[in-house]
């Protein structure tokens, strides 16, 4: 049996976990654990469920069973502070908490290409703020720059990764379509995600050009570009500035993509109207958008009360609120705000 959730596939018959293409290494008993949780989700998972479940009834301390839950979380990008996946219940036990959709599994003797072509006929919609970050395309035809162009995509995705919501491909699979011309629409089959970032780096004479895109893989069409032309002085420096740049930038148009493609659903779900309530309060902080954020992650929370980033948001717009109701010139404080 598979079970495909998020961007991830846990296949009981190969006993193998991957994120996209990626295999993650997974324990025994780790799999064994996620196994159980996801094939019961419809109810709360005891402790002692697990422990027989798991250790086959064997008397072990609540550390092994705690370190087995956290590595299991690690293995799918979630954590004990947001139990986006896997959520603890006090004194009641856990829950799978994701949406999973179960498929057959491949045949056994299947070669990595048939791998390939399975993965790009999944049948399940990719995650929420998927995406891959491409090897810049070094065009100066200088080694030294090839190492910037690779340092850039690396630690883009990993400042991506920390975007609350977003699911980034790992770096060792995305450095396989370097320097390979594959049509947009192909990766996000292959990969299973809705956004591409690529771009480029050039250095001409003392000056330095990064060009970068962000693309929608089902249009192919760009969502958002922006070109950095400075002086060649400090290339690690120039390589944080950028990150740090782009990775604020494409937060903010991230979230607006998805808002837009939650806009025209007709039955959106939590995760939607969450990030239809964040791109509302990055509209700008008045009392208008912000009672329209609100609105968004109430709904979202009416759907799913466990919601953790929607519990901070609306919490984060009440304080929001507050303020401007304890200052006669609002305005003035938002503006002081902005230029810090």
């Amino acid at each position: 049996m598979r079970y495909l959730f998020e961007n991830f596939v846990l296949d009981t018959d190969r006993r193998e976990l991957r994120r996209g293409l990626d295999l993650v290494p997974t324990a025994p008993q780790v799999f064994d654990l996620l196994d159980h949780l996801i094939r019961h989700r419809e109810h709360v998972v005891t402790k002692d469920d697990l422990i027989g479940a798991v250790w086959n009834g064997r008397i072990v301390s609540e550390a092994a069973l705690t370190t087995r839950v956290n590595a299991a979380r690690a293995a799918i990008g979630d954590n004990g502070d947001k139990q986006r996946l896997i959520k603890t219940l006090p004194r009641k036990g856990f829950r799978f908490v994701g949406t999973v959709h179960e498929g057959q599994s491949a045949d056994t003797g299947s070669s990595n290409s048939a791998l390939n072509e399975d993965t790009a006929q999944r049948p399940f919609s990719p995650a929420h703020l998927s995406i891959v970050v491409l090897p810049f395309t070094n065009l100066s035809g200088d080694a030294e720059q090839e190492y910037f162009a690779d340092g850039v995509t690396e630690s883009l995705t990993t400042d991506l990764s920390r975007i609350s919501g977003s699911f980034v491909i790992g770096r060792h699979t995305a450095f396989t379509y370097k320097g390979k011309s594959i049509d947009l629409q192909q990766i996000g089959r292959e990969l299973n995600i809705r956004y591409v970032l690529k771009g480029s780096v050039q250095r001409g004479g003392a000056r330095l050009r990064v060009n970068v895109q962000l693309m929608d893989v089902d249009s192919s069409c760009y969502l958002w570009a922006d070109r950095f032309d400075k002086p060649v002085a400090d290339l690690l420096e120039m390589q944080d500035e950028i990150v740090n740049r782009l990775a604020r930038a494409l937060d903010v148009q991230l979230v607006a993509a998805e808002s837009r493609r939650a806009a025209t659903k007709l039955h959106p779900d939590a995760a939607d109207l969450y990030f239809q309530g964040r791109y509302s309060f990055n509209k700008g902080l008045t009392p208008e958008y912000l009672a329209e954020a609100r609105g968004y992650f109430e709904q979202a929370l009416a759907i799913d009360p466990d919601h953790i980033d929607a519990l901070s948001r609306t919490a984060t717009v009440e304080a929001a609120l507050g303020v401007l109701f304890l200052t006669d010139n609002p305005t003035n404080i938002w503006q002081q705000q902005k230029q810090r």
